[in-house]
């Protein structure tokens, strides 16, 4: 049954900040500005494969590709827009690179910094909410293995752990202590629902947190906070992971209990693509609730994914409508004494 929440206009939804990266954070967004127009998606800069990577050796400059499918997520502008901005080159020099990319890289040309391009061309595309780079600094991931092994560049870090068959202890930002985008600090202290999306562990989401201001905003928060775990484990990164290790992994790289709450699916994978994961080294991941409650961490249980063409997916309505439905049962309203000013806070 819909609650009373639902029939609220999207204009006036609840603070959402999601952060992440890759296309579980550009999935979500989808479903979530169905219900609230004041969302701000605060995305990782660490990528530095395929078009992006070329841009950033090229250019000198942060990689677009994560923060143009979140634009595309949240554009209400002309259908023809959208297909310019995800279209790709199949020929020449270009090949393989993306038309968004390259207007953003054009658009950093002009404008005094990355954050301002962005924020150029979200107008242009009349985006729902903020897309925000994490940083405006220029950083790459550096991954640290068991065996004691290092690599720089998120690209190589899966295909060294395949090769290595060793579990990463580490990652680190290089330069290390890159300052947040003031716009990104501020967005998390106002949220009134701040969620970890899902996505790459280790090359989507841990960078996020290694960016100098935005753990002491989260913690600082005392607003509903959320970590949605991937439905599938990763190969090159969460091969045999469960839930909590999913969650220890953010801690280690963070502090211990950021969140406390966290969605893992509940829905069936078909058997069949079930077997087809498998054969590429991936598995569901093993919902485990005592472990995570040792952690300190509720875990909730929803019917969040779906299969497209033999792909397992999030669901963005799904998620989108159980995130909600959870942020309208566990917080409540209050009202400042001294300002008169409401908003929603974590019920204790």
């Amino acid at each position: 049954m819909e609650s009373d929440y639902y029939r609220v206009a999207p204009e006036n939804g609840p603070k959402i900040v999601v952060i992440g990266g890759g296309h579980g954070q550009s999935t979500l967004l989808r479903g979530l500005k169905l219900y609230s127009k004041n969302l701000t998606a605060i995305v990782a800069v660490t990528d530095d494969g395929g078009g992006s990577g070329m841009l950033r050796r090229d250019l000198d400059m942060p990689p677009p590709g994560d923060i143009r499918n979140c634009m595309e997520a949240l554009a209400s502008a002309e259908p023809i827009m959208s297909q310019l901005m995800g279209y790709r080159f199949t020929e020449g020099t270009l090949s393989g690179q993306s038309f968004g990319n390259l207007l953003l890289a054009a658009l950093n040309g002009i404008m005094p910094s990355f954050d301002r391009a962005v924020a150029g061309l979200s107008q242009v595309l009349a985006i729902t909410g903020r897309v925000l780079p994490v940083t405006n600094a220029n950083i790459r991931l550096e991954a640290e293995f068991e065996n004691g092994r290092k690599i720089t560049g998120e690209s190589g870090i899966c295909q060294m752990k395949r090769q290595d068959n060793c579990r990463m202890r580490c990652v680190r930002l290089y330069p290390g202590h890159p300052k947040a985008l003031p716009e990104a600090v501020e967005a998390i202290r106002e949220a009134d629902l701040i969620i970890l999306a899902p996505g790459s562990l280790y090359t989507s989401i841990i960078p996020n947190l290694l960016v100098d201001g935005i753990v002491d905003a989260i913690s600082y928060s005392d607003s509903m906070k959320i970590y949605i775990c991937n439905v599938m484990t990763e190969s090159g990164e969460t091969e045999g992971y469960t839930v909590s290790d999913h969650i220890q992994a953010i801690f280690n790289h963070s502090c211990h209990g950021l969140f406390d709450l966290c969605m893992g699916n509940s829905a069936s994978v078909p058997r069949i693509v079930e077997q087809r994961y498998a054969k590429e080294g991936s598995i569901p991941v093993f919902c485990d609730e005592k472990v995570c409650a040792r952690l300190g961490v509720e875990l909730v249980l929803r019917p969040i994914c779906t299969v497209e063409n033999q792909l397992i997916r999030h669901n963005p309505g799904h998620v989108a409508s159980e995130l909600m439905a959870l942020y309208r049962q566990r917080t409540i309203r209050v009202v400042e004494e001294n300002t008169g000013f409401a908003r929603n806070r974590m019920e204790k």
